[in-house]
């Protein structure tokens, strides 16, 4: 039997790894923080923010409503604040079309 090695999953991500995971500035990453409710990584004794799966998510959420949508900050707000699960809903949808066009792009370039 091959030997597998484990695959090591992070429990927690700088924010400078999460800046670049949005391709965006760390300031920006801070900006929201401060801004929307939902983002709230913790920090440890020195201070730095320590991001969960969780919290990237709700970057995800705003980065899509405000970068990918054209939301204002009030209007993000608003929409989180209105219905949260159907954005998101909406949001996990287009990102699986988005992995089925590639997929299938993938499979026409290759015939």
């Amino acid at each position: 039997m091959p030997y597998k090695e484990k695959t090591i999953e992070k429990k927690y991500y700088t924010i400078g790894e999460v800046a670049e995971q949005f391709d965006v500035a760390t300031s920006l990453i801070r900006f929201w923080e401060g801004e929307f409710d939902i983002i709230k990584p913790k920090k440890n004794r020195k201070g730095n923010r320590q991001f969960t799966k969780e919290d990237i998510e709700n970057v995800k959420l705003i980065y899509h409503l405000v970068k990918e949508k054209g939301f204002t900050l009030q209007g993000a707000k608003d929409m989180l604040k209105n219905d949260s699960n159907e954005v998101r809903d909406k949001m996990e949808m287009l990102d699986s079309l988005r992995n089925i066009r590639g997929f299938l792009t993938e499979i026409k370039d290759n015939i």
